[in-house]
């Protein structure tokens, strides 16, 4: 396919700075710094916080009534998605995708021909980000922009293949690379992008292995991918194409890239993959090469923000759960058994508090959302004594990153740059124990730490069918010329979002949310603090 650099005009930024884009501030219009503390004198214990709406971009004036188009066309700008186009002179062709191919042709007189496939998206199909209307800015989970909390319509690019299409499938090397942490429905997620890209007549498919790494370590060679090839990878856990942290600067990866005649790059990872995926579409932009780079959010944390959920997360969840169930086994058949397990949440307690929802035997669920204290007369550790006495036994769910601020830190980062957590679980238990042989009384505790088991596994049917339709679509985009872009789920719709709307901070729990109160209801836990 010809192609022509465009000699004028810039390159598309679509970041913006004023909004920060974690659920809680970036929908919401404010978070917990930003909110203030209800002070009473005539109570010891502090009760809920006082909500203010407010806008998170200063330049935003709510008296202006035209506030709401300029916010509308401010958020098209920045959900718009990069596009090769935007650097080259290229003219589209008609797609290779049809699945007419695998039907029976037919023809009904009072109908279009069948060779007319319908199963296209319109370039200008949108999708809403979010469908509740709060008539209140203290409404639970209230997600707000100004302060009467006013509706505003909020559109993001729906996902699918397009009638058109800007690369010439025969002509096309397309790569896939697996970073960070091992999650499940890796393997799912590369065995439907090559499905895919087959579908379009695409030949010439290669693995990264082991990561960012891929590109730049001697001795670590591509591996040719094919159906029959990735055909049954899905029914083991872990990555076909293994995994690793770190890796080297932007510009050698985009020398590999260069060098090997990469066109599409389909980047499986959390937050930092993320970040490292658009770097390189940036590098790409940069020194005008006709590559796309499409992501594909994973981590089992469910911490990316704006969208529903990333894959692997519920199947964590579900494993999660089955730690949950041993630890209530063990704390009920000991006299005055204690369970306590910790579970995974760099910076989130989303797999704590979904873990102990759907168990139904957590007495106590501590997220890092939420600070907590040990000790003292509304400490953690209160409640236990007050369980023991009630019910005989009790179960502690804590997310890895709850409490951090009640233990000392080294301030040392891993391969990816992120903080290395001091351990909350085994610091509990010894807490605990301490605790209840300070007072005299016998407490049975089973700690356990499932880790790395909730990760390495295979994605349950939930999760495989998230992964074939996220890969899928990562395909279709590639393919329909966007890049610097995620493939993912927003309200229970399939979209594309700019990398650079996903990658500022992590999603976090919303203390006010829905959810959350939903979990607080089932372990029926006070304060603690």
């Amino acid at each position: 396919m010809a192609v022509a650099l465009k000699t004028s005009g810039t390159f598309c930024n679509t970041l913006q700075q004023w909004l920060h884009p974690t659920r809680d501030q970036f929908l919401y219009g404010y978070s917990h710094s930003n909110t203030k503390e209800c002070k009473s004198k005539n109570t010891k214990r502090p009760v809920p916080l006082c909500v203010k709406a407010t806008s998170t971009k200063s330049e935003l004036d709510f008296s202006d009534p035209s506030w709401k188009q300029k916010f509308q066309k401010d958020w098209d700008e920045r959900f718009n998605l990069p596009h090769i186009t935007d650097i080259y002179d290229l003219k589209p062709r008609t797609t290779t995708f049809s699945l007419n191919k695998k039907r029976t042709p037919t023809r009904d007189e009072s109908s279009t021909p069948m060779d007319m496939w319908n199963g296209y998206v319109n370039n200008d199909d949108r999708a809403l980000m979010k469908v509740i209307n709060y008539s209140s800015p203290t409404s639970a989970g209230a997600e707000c922009i100004d302060p009467d909390c006013s509706w505003v319509e909020q559109w993001v690019h729906r996902a699918g293949p397009r009638k058109d299409i800007y690369y010439e499938p025969v002509e096309v090397k397309a790569a896939i690379v697996t970073c960070g942490g091992l999650c499940p429905g890796l393997n799912d997620v590369i065995r439907q992008v090559v499905f895919t890209l087959e579908t379009y007549g695409v030949k010439n498919i290669v693995g990264i292995p082991f990561g960012y790494r891929g590109f730049f370590e001697k001795g670590l060679k591509e591996m040719p991918l094919s159906r029959g090839i990735v055909e049954n990878i899905n029914l083991a856990g872990g990555s076909f194409l293994g995994v690793s942290r770190g890796g080297a600067k932007t510009s050698e990866i985009v020398d590999s890239i260069q060098a090997r005649r990469i066109d599409m790059l389909f980047v499986l990872g959390g937050n930092g993959t993320h970040a490292g995926a658009n770097t390189i579409h940036d590098e790409c932009r940069k020194r005008k090469l006709k590559v796309s780079v499409v992501a594909v959010p994973k981590t089992i944390d469910n911490d990316i923000p704006l969208m529903d959920k990333t894959f692997g997360f519920d199947t964590a969840v579900e494993e999660a759960q089955r730690a949950v169930n041993s630890a209530y086994i063990e704390a009920r058949s000991a006299y005055h058994g204690i369970g306590l397990v910790k579970l995974m949440g760099r910076s989130s307690g989303f797999i704590a508090m979904h873990a102990s929802l759907s168990s139904g035997q957590v007495d106590v669920c501590l997220i890092p959302e939420v600070p907590f204290t040990l000790d003292g007369e509304y400490g953690v550790l209160q409640h236990l004594e007050h369980l023991l006495k009630t019910k005989g036994f009790c179960v502690v769910c804590v997310a890895e990153a709850a409490g951090q601020e009640l233990l000392q830190n080294s301030g040392a980062t891993d391969a990816s740059g992120n903080l290395i957590l001091s351990d909350i679980g085994v610091h509990m238990q010894q807490k605990i124990k301490m605790h209840f042989k300070g007072i005299g009384v016998h407490a049975d505790v089973k700690y356990i730490d499932p880790t790395y088991m909730v990760r390495a596994c295979r994605a349950n049917a939930s999760d495989a069918i998230l992964c074939t339709v996220l890969g899928q679509n990562a395909a279709h985009a590639a393919f329909a010329g966007f890049s610097g872009i995620t493939s993912c789920i927003c309200n229970n719709h399939y979209v594309y979002l700019p990398i650079t709307e996903v990658i500022t901070a992590p999603k976090r729990v919303n203390p006010n949310s829905r959810m959350l109160h939903r979990c607080l209801t089932s372990t029926g836990q006070p304060d603690f603090h």
